[in-house]
């Protein structure tokens, strides 16, 4: 037999991006407890709202499979004494167990005896154990909780009802003082309250007291309306999915209207309209064939659809204000010049042990120019490079980016263009902020994305200099974004920069500022292994077996595209036939190396057989060739060596007692593995 289980938790309006995370935590927590507790059910069931977090269990039976449990205990020996009877240990084993010794039966394995017992055990009644739902509603984790009244209880947002709902049992538990029951409660403004009879009726009774509550079909009733109306008007409405998403995790009841605006407001940059229709107001922009801005907006009101005339009125009123603020700031903006914009940077505080704004540009400018050298950048480029760095900030002072600080980069690239800036130089304005999450966009110009790595790059060393660092999931200020940022930027643009030389000059401007609170060597390895670390998360991303990203990472973090060509080159080759043979080929060559010492030429005329005479051969044929051959040839140049190798070894005994000839031989496995580690640390594959 097997009954629906209800859980909801009523709530005050919660954050709406925090919702469907906090709901799909839910589910997942009470599969866990459901599989640990050998529970079966058919399938679970997520509704969501501003208001509430449920789950219904489909089917779950009513009581725990009797199961048998077998447990071994004392081996015979030990069980009886020389008269044949229980010892204290087979009585305690006995108690331990709940049964008679006398019940107690040997059974043999691998050779020996030992007391076993095959038990019957009932299972526990469901409803005895569903009120462990408590601890699971309690332990919930969020972004952002709250206290409440005089309660220990720290929760996304105060709990005003719960429903724990068996069939048509309630599951008694309370939390804050808010008991159980099957009472829940509908739209704030058009329901009221009502019961739920038994699981199955939930989402029918909530409807009925106006609540949508399967986010799914709340999401799918807005674009099917959003649709509508396009069909209606002829317009083209894009459905942003993260505004949708959040939009649809601030109401119970959709329903979805269009209202205008003021066709002179169409004169102001599109991204100033759009960020305050989405970003500030949540409303959907109109757009034309063109994909040009129309004077209209959709929004999605919390009800129904009486006195819709009235909300879109209310709604224009409010967008109207908006526009009317954001136009007299941008003719404001359009007031200042560019330089003295800059100059107020002065008076900002970048971060109180970093300095301003200022003093970092200029720093960034330092970063930004040794890296344009090292890919040889044309003298014009340095001196884009040169401006965009002497005036990438410029916006941040400017009223518009004050007010809309999601515009920061976009606004500065219009106002430099404005200005008679140089399109490359107001491009790089706004991508040295990509990318803005983990697998955000990333800049596309080269200047752009130069002055990208080297303001994160500069931001990075600068907060590792003063010692301030991310630990565990803090991270205030996104500096693992920015470390990987520097990777992903590098990798998309293959550029052969040796990052680790980039880093040295950085710690030294970060130094010459007087920046360093810690050693510089300190700072230099940290960040070193910052940055691995980052490396080692794209890699893992594109599925690469971690000992060999292990032994690419360990090689040195230096021109990251060839790191990453090395990392995939070997994780395609892995289940070769011939990969195994000579990886371990490879790697005896590098731990007997390690007893090298001194600085020993290597001479020919010591060699003793024709193998090494033939290694010796091989190895100056390859340091050669070596710094023209591609990543893919230097593979096949290693797997070339395993015959050679192997002959070597067979007829030639490294450790010679003869100094000079032990020496020689360790001299030379010592110039081969300098190649080797120079593409992995070959010893951390694992190729057993």
């Amino acid at each position: 037999m097997s009954k629906d289980f209800l859980l909801e938790i009523g709530l005050e309006e919660m954050p709406a991006k925090y919702i469907t995370a906090s709901v799909k935590q839910l589910q997942e927590r009470i599969e866990k407890w459901l599989a640990e507790n050998d529970l079966e059910y058919k399938t679970t069931e997520v509704y969501s709202s501003p208001r509430r977090l449920s789950v219904i269990v489909k089917d779950l039976a009513e009581k725990q499979a009797d199961r048998v449990e077998e447990s071994k205990g004392p081996a015979k020996k030990i069980a009886k004494d020389a008269d044949g009877n229980w010892s204290k240990a087979a009585q305690g084993f006995a108690r331990g167990q709940g049964v008679d010794p006398e019940t107690l039966e040997f059974r043999e394995i691998n050779g020996v005896e030992y007391i076993y017992l095959e038990k019957e055990v009932k299972g526990a009644a469901t409803m005895d154990l569903l009120p462990e739902m408590r601890q699971i509603v309690t332990s919930m984790t969020f972004p952002v909780s709250m206290h409440w009244a005089d309660y220990d209880l720290k929760y996304i947002r105060p709990i005003k009802w719960l429903i724990a709902l068996f069939g048509d049992q309630v599951i008694p538990f309370e939390i804050t003082n808010v008991a159980t029951g099957n009472e829940t409660r509908g739209h704030r403004f058009l329901g009221g309250s009502a019961t739920i009879m038994n699981p199955a009726d939930y989402e029918e009774t909530l409807l009925s007291q106006f609540v949508v509550a399967d986010a799914s079909k709340r999401k799918a009733a807005i674009v099917s309306q959003i649709e509508e109306i396009e069909a209606v008007e002829n317009w083209k409405i894009p459905v942003d999915a993260d505004l949708l998403e959040e939009v649809n995790n601030l109401v119970e009841y959709p329903t979805v209207l269009h209202a205008t605006f003021d066709e002179a407001y169409l004169e102001l940059p599109e991204e100033v309209l759009i960020t305050t229709m989405k970003e500030h107001q949540r409303y959907f922009p109109v757009v034309d064939e063109a994909g040009k801005l129309r004077p209209y907006f959709i929004t999605v009101r919390n009800g129904n659809h009486e006195h819709l005339e009235t909300v879109a009125k209310g709604n224009e009123k409010v967008l109207r204000a908006r526009l009317s603020d954001a136009d007299f700031f941008y003719q404001e903006d359009l007031k200042i010049t560019i330089d003295e914009a800059v100059a107020k940077l002065n008076n900002i505080v970048f971060h109180e042990k970093l300095g301003t704004l200022t003093e970092k540009m200029v720093r960034v400018k330092k970063v930004a120019l040794i890296i344009a050298e090292q890919l040889n950048m044309t003298d014009a480029q340095k001196g884009e490079i040169a401006r965009a760095a002497d005036i990438y900030k410029f916006d941040l002072v400017t009223n518009l980016v004050g007010e809309f600080p999601e515009l920061q980069g976009i606004m500065g690239e219009k106002y430099a263009l404005l200005q008679g800036e140089d399109a490359e130089v107001a491009t790089a304005i706004r991508e040295h902020y990509m990318p803005t999450s983990a697998d955000g966009e990333l800049p596309q110009s080269d200047i752009g994305a130069l002055l990208a790595v080297a303001d994160k790059l500069e931001t990075l060393t600068g907060f590792f200099c003063v010692n301030i660092v991310p630990t565990g999931s803090a991270d205030p200020f996104s500096l693992r974004r920015s470390a990987l940022g520097i990777m992903r930027i590098i990798q998309a643009k293959n550029w052969d920069i040796k990052l680790l030389s980039v880093l040295a000059d950085t710690v030294e401007i970060e130094r010459a500022e007087g920046l360093n609170t810690i050693p510089s060597e300190e700072v230099f390895e940290q960040v070193e292994l910052f940055l691995q670390n980052r490396l080692r998360a794209i890699l893992s991303d594109q599925q690469i077996r971690h000992d060999i990203i292990d032994a690419v990472v360990k090689a040195g973090s230096n021109v990251v595209p060839e790191l990453i060509e090395r990392a995939e080159l070997l994780n395609k080759n892995r289940d070769a036939e011939w990969f195994r043979p000579t990886m371990e080929a490879l790697a005896r060559v590098v731990n007997i190396s390690k007893k090298h010492q001194g600085n020993v030429t290597i001479d020919p005329g010591l060699f003793e057989n024709e193998s090494e005479q033939q290694l010796f051969d091989a190895v100056q044929k390859l340091k050669k060739e070596y710094p023209t051959l591609i990543i893919v040839d230097r593979l096949r140049a290693f797997a070339a060596l395993r015959t050679a190798i192997d002959a070597y070894f067979e007829n030639t005994l490294v450790m010679s007692d003869d100094e000079a000839v032990r020496n020689n031989r360790l001299a030379l496995l010592f110039e081969l593995a300098s190649f080797i580690k120079e593409f992995a640390q070959i010893e951390e594959i694992n190729v057993k």
